[in-house]
């Protein structure tokens, strides 16, 4: 057997076997999920050092047009996509176990995080569109059970929420698949290259927005991103930190970006519409989420924020520009679920996400600050983290893309927009988790009732994730060249052959130099800053209406920043608006279908009803009508016997 068919199906044998342990033997189960995730990490570098590996396994059981082999291959694309799968699935194991103990259903858990792992690998690594789908599929049941192990109601919804929106994108991509099949005549991507675009235009450009659908639909672009946040609040924030922060992006993004390297000749009116969907999701999402008060709600809104930036990149059909939509795909997952994982560390030690009731943490759990603090860094495209590299690429893969001969006009207009939009987009985001660091971490902690625990750090086994992620978000940063030549560079080859030597940023960005500069003003500042702490002003007590002022009573936590942002005049409306889900896809979609059901209802079962009572009214008159001439008298009988015969005699003879 393959490395890439273990790969696949050693975490799901995991997943079964902790499906079928006892709930009261935990420890055997965490063993088990470890050791399991663990195994799928060492596959997964097996794996992207090989660089290139086939497994072809004839299934037997269907034949014809519809005859699905288990063919896995991996290439430069896929390959660095299956390490990050695998080392998530591994460090939210690792997380896991000091957050899941105690939780509802959380002896399913462990079994729904070992299946995605599989399913999200084998959706990767399928070189047949078809059972691409059965793995895609699996990855979104899986959603669904490990949504609804938070427990409650609300999380259930959630999960019901998810599943409709994912699916119905889902059942598009379906059809964009069968499209390229009647196209192409295979199911085989290694076979598939630019075939669409080549028979019919417009048939071409359908299958490319339908599959297009599927991908953003998983990755949780708007408008299919509702789900998100109001699972947020509700699902263990592990589930949160490894499906829409990390495995749903990277699995959404591989297909759009396998669409546009392999599938599709891109035409720049199609990248127009996919860049309109990106620039529009980087300003809704993150204006949304500068308005949030919960902690875990506000990353949810910028797990959707940031998939802007990818379908931006990607929409521009450049090698920078693609370049950039992949790192920065790959950025996303390592900050994002580094927040994610900060906010569940925040949760378990002060039992709440609130930022009005958090603040001054950064003293009491170190290690949570840092790493929130880099990965907050990191999403805001601040130099020298990880996301200014992609963002910058992506700027630059626009600005290419404004200049092409093929673009001009409106085109190019529109471009320049989209540029601006993201660069105020990312303004934004600084601007959101300044909110959210200084509420947590930097302002005036929350007086705790007497008795209470006093707040610590988090054991290693949560602090250790959160740190690799932060470590790699610098690493990133500072030496990224190295992620650009080792993984994304050999993944835009596919199409671009020699574009490893176009992304060297040496002339237009030096992260290392950058970092250098940025180092030694921090260390001139506080030369400066040490120098003026010789002369200390005159400080007094202050007073508010008399009174000096209780830190209980006259806390100004951050959520206070941005509240005239939501009562500005042609803001407040749409806030309201989205707050009360009418700007809801899916809440469209459930009061198409209430409205389709009453109509049915009343027109035909409601009919149906009606005429039933109405016939057996009718015969009922009809009987009384019989009965009332029927009074037992010989005569009148008769009488009805003469004029029957008379009238059938007058039928027969006229």
């Amino acid at each position: 057997m393959s490395i890439l068919f273990y790969s696949v199906f050693l975490p799901i044998l995991g997943g079964l076997i902790c499906l079928l342990i006892p709930g009261r033997i935990k420890i055997v189960k965490e063993i088990i999920a470890l050791l399991s995730s663990y195994a799928a990490l060492v596959l997964g570098i097996l794996i992207f050092r090989s660089g290139s590996a086939v497994f072809v396994k004839d299934l037997g059981f269907l034949t014809g047009f519809l005859k699905i082999d288990l063919d896995l291959r991996a290439d430069s694309l896929n390959s660095f996509i299956v390490l990050f799968i695998a080392l998530f699935g591994f460090l939210i194991t690792l997380y896991s176990l000091k957050l899941m103990p105690g939780k509802e259903r959380s002896n399913e858990y462990y079994a729904y995080l070992l299946f995605n792992v599989g399913a999200a690998t084998g959706a990767v690594l399928s070189n047949n569109l078809l059972m691409m789908l059965v793995f895609w599929d699996i990855v979104l049941l899986c959603l669904f059970g490990m949504l609804s192990t938070g427990g409650m109601k609300a999380a259930s919804g959630s999960a019901k929420k998810s599943f409709i929106i994912i699916a119905t994108a889902d059942f598009l991509m379906l059809l964009g698949i069968l499209l390229v099949w009647y196209m192409t005549g295979t199911f085989r991507i290694d076979v598939i290259t630019k075939t669409p675009f080549a028979g019919d235009l417009k048939l071409g450009a359908v299958a490319f927005l339908l599959l297009a659908c599927g991908a953003l639909a998983k990755a949780g672009s708007m408008p299919f991103h509702t789900w998100i946040p109001d699972a947020a609040t509700e699902a263990p924030v592990s589930v949160m930190a490894f499906l829409p922060a990390a495995v749903d992006k990277l699995l959404g993004i591989y297909l759009l970006a396998r669409i546009v390297l392999n599938l599709f000749a891109m035409v720049p009116w199609l990248g127009i519409i996919l860049m309109f969907i990106g620039a529009f999701t980087i300003i809704a999402a993150v204006m949304m989420a500068l308005v949030q008060h919960n902690m875990k709600r506000l990353l949810s809104y910028h797990a959707v924020s940031q998939v802007g930036y990818m379908i931006l990149g990607i929409g521009t059909g450049n090698p920078v520009g693609i370049a950039g939509g992949l790192f920065h795909m790959l950025n996303h997952t390592i900050y994002k679920s580094c927040l994610f994982m900060g906010s569940g560390a925040v949760e378990q030690k002060t039992g709440t996400t609130d930022l009005e009731k958090l603040g001054g943490l950064s003293k009491t759990m170190p290690v949570t600050f840092f790493a929130m603090l880099v990965a907050a860094l990191s999403i805001s495209g601040v130099p020298p983290f990880n996301g200014f590299v992609s963002k910058w690429m992506i700027y630059q893969g626009v600005i290419q893309f404004a200049g092409s001969p093929a673009t001009g006009g409106a085109m190019s207009f529109l471009s320049w927009l989209f540029l601006v939009a993201a660069m105020l987009g990312s303004a934004l985001t600084l601007a959101s988790f300044m909110k959210l660091i200084y509420s947590a971490f930097l302002g005036q902690p929350v007086n705790e009732p007497e008795g209470s625990t006093p707040v610590k750090e988090v054991g290693w086994t949560m602090w250790v994730p959160m740190l690799v992620l932060a470590v790699l978000c610098i690493v990133f940063g500072v030496f990224a060249q190295i992620p650009l030549r080792g993984l994304i560079g050999p993944a835009v080859q596919l199409k671009f052959p020699g574009v490893p030597e176009a992304l060297r940023l040496s002339g237009l960005w030096s992260p290392t130099l950058a970092t250098v500069l940025i180092f030694a003003g921090l260390i001139i500042g506080y030369i400066i800053y040490a120098a003026g702490k010789g002369t200390r002003p005159r400080t007094d007590v202050s007073y508010i209406g008399g009174e000096a002022p209780r830190g209980d009573i006259n806390r100004f936590p951050g959520t206070d920043f941005y509240n005239t942002v939501r009562e500005m005049k042609g803001l407040s409306g749409i806030y309201r608006a989205a707050e009360k889900k009418y700007l809801d896809f899916y809440e469209w979609g459930i009061g198409f279908l209430k409205a389709i059901g009453h109509i049915l209802f009343y027109c035909v079962d409601r009919f149906v009803d009606w005429l039933v009572v109405g016939v057996g009214r009718l015969a009922r008159f009809f009987s009384w009508i019989l009965r009332e001439v029927h009074i037992g008298a010989l005569p009148t009988y008769l009488a009805w016997c003469l004029i029957g015969f008379g009238i059938i005699l007058y039928v027969l003879v006229r």
